[in-house]
């Protein structure tokens, strides 16, 4: 199968993968490779945690792990949402709990997503998350009925 990014603007997108297990990040590099996005990736919380507080760049997803060096997901959530309250963010977890999940939600995460993330339902979450923030007002005022 062939995973089509033709449809996505993702050349002017900004996505965070914080991860630190290896073979994940070179996954979801391979999935985002031809996307055209930049790619920032972090492999522990305290390094997502000073960019995100030092730097006020525009940033147009997160993926975040729940089980990470130094500072967790949920907390590394808390942080970003402090100053990016609209930021999209998607938790990529092996580790599932109910509590795990509430936490997530309570925090800020927009979904909660089980390892492993077959590329077909990645794609669905970069469309979902990316293609809407990239539509701006594609029918003019005037023509609204309303």
């Amino acid at each position: 199968m062939i995973l089509s990014f033709n449809n996505l603007e993702l050349l002017d997108k900004k996505i965070i993968i914080v991860e630190d297990d290896l073979p994940s990040i070179k996954y979801y590099e391979t999935l985002l490779r031809n996307s055209g996005a930049e790619i920032i990736i972090f492999r522990n919380g305290k390094d997502f945690v000073d960019y995100v507080t030092t730097n006020d760049c525009k940033l147009s997803l997160v993926f975040m792990d729940f089980l990470i060096p130094f500072v967790n997901g949920i907390e590394c959530i808390r942080v970003l949402r402090k100053t990016r309250k609209s930021t999209p963010v998607i938790m990529l977890t092996a580790y599932f709990s109910e509590q795990c999940k509430s936490e997530a939600f309570v925090a800020g995460c927009d979904e909660f997503v089980l390892k492993p993330i077959f590329p077909e339902r990645f794609v669905y979450l970069l469309e979902k998350y990316l293609k809407l923030e990239s539509v701006e007002n594609p029918i003019s005022n005037k023509s609204l009925p309303y």
